[in-house]
C-alpha cells in the first residue's frame, strides 16, 4: 500500500470527516492514514487532574492543553478499578469477564490461560473468587496487530503489565517495546539509579518518564513520514511513591492542611507525568505531525486512596466514593480526552459514556478499518459522540470479582451502568445465597450514598437481568457461593473498612485476651506498614508504607537462629532485622540478613538472626510490597535445637 502525505489541512479534515467505507479506499489510493497516540496513566484518578475542576493542589497544564485540542469526555470509565484488566480491554476491545483477566496478576510467575472457580474462601466470606488469567492470550487480535498490518509502525513505551515473554508487547503486535518490563511498576524507583533489566539510565538522576516521553519522541521523530501507532502507556502515578526532591519541595510548600488533596509527592509524580505528555506534544508540534494525529488520554483505574504517603493518601477521589480498587465510580470513572483532527472540536466537552473496550472499535471505525474475520467486540464505537452527537449509549459493564479489602471495598461483583442509573450486583451477598443489589441515581447522588434498590425494585431487577446477560453473553467465570460459610464469623460492618475482614470469633478471642487481632488470624506475626490477610492458605501482604515489614517476638534466641521463608513476588529485595527491644532500635544495618529476589515462582530463602545468643529480642521481615502482592506459604524459625513453623493454611505448630 502506497501512502502520501497530506499538502494541507483542510484536505486532511475533509478526508477524516468521510464516511468510514470511503475513508479506507481514499487512504488506500491518495492518502496516509492519521497518527495514533494512546496515552495511559496508571493509576489517575477523575479528581486528579485540573480538567474538571476539582483539584487545586494538582498542576497539570499540559493534560489541559491536550483537552483544549481535542474533547473531553466528563463520563470516561475504566474497564476494571485495577490495571490490568483495563489494559487487556483496551488492546482487545474485550471485557476482563471474557478474558478472564480480572486482577492485575501479569507479573506473577504462574501462567495461567483460563479463569476457573476459585478452589474455597474462608469462612466469612459469602462467595468464593474466581481464579484470574495472568497472561494475555495470544489468540486475541490486538489494536496493535490490526494496525500494524494496516501499514502502520507499532511502538510501545512504558508499563505493560498484560505478561513477560512470550507475552510481552512484541510478541503482541509491537515492533518496539521499551524499557521491556513485565512488573507493575517502575523497578526500584522512578528515579534512577533504576532496576530494569538491560535498561539504564543515561544520566545520575534520570526520571522514568522524561526517559520514557524522550524515547517515544525520538521513535516518533524516526517514523514521521508513515503512519504510526505510540502507546505510551506511562508508569505514573502508580506506587512506588517517589519523585524528584525538588518537585517534591515545591509542592511541600503549597500544601493546604484543609485540602484533602495534600501528598506533596504526589503531586511531584503527577508533575513529572504532565511533563511527558507536554514533551510528546512539543514534539508532534515541531515535526508539524500535530494535525495529523490522533490522541487518547485516560487512566486504566482510579486514584490510590489507601496507600500512605507523606502521612496522607496520595490522594482523594471527592466527590466521588471509593478509589483503586472497588467498584464505586471513584474506582472506574477516570479523566478521557480523545483528540481527532478534523473530527473532534477543540475544547469541546461529551457527556455520553465511554470505556475502554470501545477505543479499539471507534479507532478502527474512523479509519475505515475493518475488524478480522470472526473477530468480536464488547466495546462499541463512539464516533458519533467525537463528531458532537448524543447517541443512545449501550449500557457499560465492569466485572470485578474480587475483594481487596480497601476502603470502600465490596465484596466480589459486577457493575452496569445505563444512563444515569448504575447497579451493583454483589454475588451471593443477600440472604441465603441470592445476590445483593445496590442501585445509584448518578445524577442526584455522584457520591453513590443513597441504595435505592428496595425503593426501585422493578429497575433494580431490570439492570441485573442486563448483568445476567453480560455474564452469558462473555462466558464469564463467575463466583459461586462459599460451601463453607458460617454466618457466625460474617460481620457485614466491616465490609468497605480499609481492614481486612476478621473472622467473629478471632475478634472476640482477642479482645477478650487483650491482644491485637492479627495475633491470632496471624498467630503472632505482625504486620505494619502493609495489610495482611490469609487466602487459601496463603498470607498475603499489601504495602500501605514505605518499609512494610512482619513482627514477631520470638522469645530467647541462642545466637545461631535461622529463619526460613518461602515466599514469591513481583522481584525486590528486603532484610530481615534483629531489635533487643521495641525501643532499643535496630542492630547496625550491617547485620541485617539481607536479600534480593527475582520476580518468578516460589523461592526459600534461609536467613540467619543476626542477634547475641541468649537474648530475647523481635524480629523484622521487610518484604517487598510495596503495593505490590507478596506472598508467603510459611515461616519456619531453628533455634535452640527446635523449630517453630507457622503454615498459615494447618495454624502453627511446634
Amino acid at each position: 500500500m502506497i501512502y502520501c502525505v497530506l499538502k494541507s489541512v483542510v484536505s486532511l479534515c475533509v478526508v477524516l470527516c468521510l464516511p468510514p467505507v470511503s475513508l479506507s479506499v481514499a487512504s488506500a489510493a491518495t492518502v496516509q492514514r492519521p497518527n495514533v497516540i494512546f496515552i495511559l496513566a496508571d493509576d489517575l484518578g477523575w479528581s486528579d487532574t485540573t480538567l474538571y475542576g476539582r483539584t487545586k493542589f494538582h498542576q497539570t497544564p499540559n493534560l489541559q492543553r491536550l483537552a483544549d485540542r481535542g474533547m473531553l469526555f466528563t463520563r470516561g470509565y475504566s474497564a476494571s478499578p485495577l490495571c490490568s484488566p483495563t489494559r487487556s480491554a483496551i488492546l482487545t476491545g474485550l471485557s476482563p469477564a471474557r478474558t478472564g483477566i480480572t486482577t492485575p496478576s501479569g507479573h506473577v510467575a504462574e501462567e495461567i490461560l483460563a479463569a476457573k472457580v476459585g478452589a474455597r474462601a474462608a469462612p466469612q466470606h459469602k462467595a468464593v473468587m474466581p481464579v484470574s488469567v495472568t497472561r494475555l492470550k495470544h489468540e486475541y487480535r490486538t489494536l496493535a496487530e490490526s494496525l500494524r498490518d494496516a501499514g502502520y509502525a507499532t511502538g510501545h513505551f512504558g508499563k505493560w503489565h498484560l505478561g513477560p515473554e512470550p507475552y510481552s508487547a512484541l510478541q503482541q503486535g509491537f515492533d518496539t517495546d521499551l524499557p521491556h518490563h513485565p512488573g507493575p511498576g517502575p523497578a526500584g524507583s522512578y528515579v534512577a539509579p533504576w532496576k530494569f533489566q538491560d535498561f539504564t539510565e543515561r544520566v545520575p538522576g534520570e526520571h522514568i518518564e522524561d526517559r520514557m516521553a524522550a524515547e517515544a519522541s525520538a521513535w516518533i521523530e524516526q517514523h514521521q513520514d508513515q503512519p504510526f501507532f505510540l502507546n505510551y502507556w506511562a508508569f505514573s502515578v502508580h506506587a512506588p511513591f517517589n519523585a524528584k526532591a525538588e518537585l517534591v519541595e515545591k509542592h511541600r510548600r503549597r500544601v493546604d492542611p484543609n485540602d484533602q488533596q495534600r501528598c506533596p509527592t504526589y503531586a511531584a509524580m503527577l508533575d513529572s507525568f504532565d511533563h511527558a505528555v507536554g514533551t510528546i506534544l512539543e514534539t508532534l508540534d515541531r515535526l508539524q505531525l500535530s494535525d495529523r494525529t490522533i490522541i487518547v488520554f485516560t487512566s486504566d483505574n482510579g486514584g490510590n486512596m489507601y496507600n500512605e504517603v507523606d502521612g496522607t493518601t496520595p490522594t482523594s477521589n471527592r466527590p466521588l466514593r471509593g478509589g483503586k480498587a472497588t467498584l464505586f465510580e471513584g474506582g472506574t470513572r477516570v479523566p478521557t480526552v480523545v483528540v481527532w483532527p478534523g473530527l473532534t472540536v477543540p475544547g469541546s466537552r461529551s457527556d455520553v459514556p465511554v470505556q475502554s473496550e470501545d477505543y479499539y472499535p471507534t479507532l478502527l471505525d474512523g479509519l475505515g478499518l475493518s475488524a478480522a474475520e470472526g473477530q468480536q467486540f464488547d466495546g462499541s464505537s463512539f464516533l458519533p459522540a467525537l463528531r458532537g452527537e448524543v447517541p443512545e449509549r449501550a449500557p457499560l459493564f465492569q466485572y470485578f470479582p474480587h475483594n481487596p479489602g480497601v476502603p470502600d471495598w465490596l465484596p466480589p461483583a459486577v457493575s452496569v451502568h445505563r444512563g444515569d442509573w448504575k447497579l451493583i450486583r454483589i454475588f451471593h451477598g443477600g440472604d441465603d445465597g441470592a445476590h445483593r443489589l445496590l442501585l445509584f441515581d448518578l445524577a442526584n447522588d455522584l457520591g453513590e450514598q443513597h441504595n435505592l434498590a428496595a425503593e426501585q425494585p422493578q429497575l433494580a431487577a431490570e439492570l441485573d437481568g442486563l448483568i445476567e446477560q453480560f455474564l452469558q453473553r462473555t462466558q464469564a467465570v463467575a463466583p459461586i457461593p462459599n460451601p463453607a460459610f458460617d454466618p457466625q464469623q460474617y460481620d457485614p460492618t466491616l465490609e468497605g473498612k480499609s481492614q481486612p475482614k476478621r473472622q467473629k470469633a478471632a475478634r472476640q478471642q482477642t479482645a477478650a485476651a487483650g491482644l491485637s487481632e492479627d495475633a491470632v488470624i496471624l498467630q503472632g506475626w505482625k504486620p505494619r506498614g502493609c495489610v495482611a490477610e490469609v487466602n487459601q492458605g496463603v498470607l498475603q501482604l499489601r504495602g500501605t508504607g514505605r518499609e512494610p515489614f512482619l513482627g514477631f517476638a520470638p522469645g530467647r534466641l541462642d545466637g545461631r537462629a535461622v529463619l526460613r521463608v518461602r515466599l514469591r513476588c513481583s522481584g525486590g529485595s528486603g532484610k530481615l532485622q534483629w531489635l533487643a527491644s521495641p525501643t532499643a532500635g535496630p542492630f547496625p544495618e550491617s547485620a541485617a540478613a539481607k536479600f534480593s529476589v527475582k520476580a518468578g515462582d516460589w523461592v526459600e530463602l534461609k536467613l540467619p538472626v543476626n542477634s547475641p545468643a541468649d537474648t530475647a529480642g523481635i524480629l523484622r521481615l521487610f518484604v517487598p510490597a510495596q503495593d505490590d502482592l507478596v506472598e508467603i506459604d510459611w515461616l519456619e524459625l531453628a533455634n535452640s535445637g527446635k523449630t517453630r513453623r507457622w503454615d498459615f493454611d494447618a495454624g502453627e505448630r511446634p
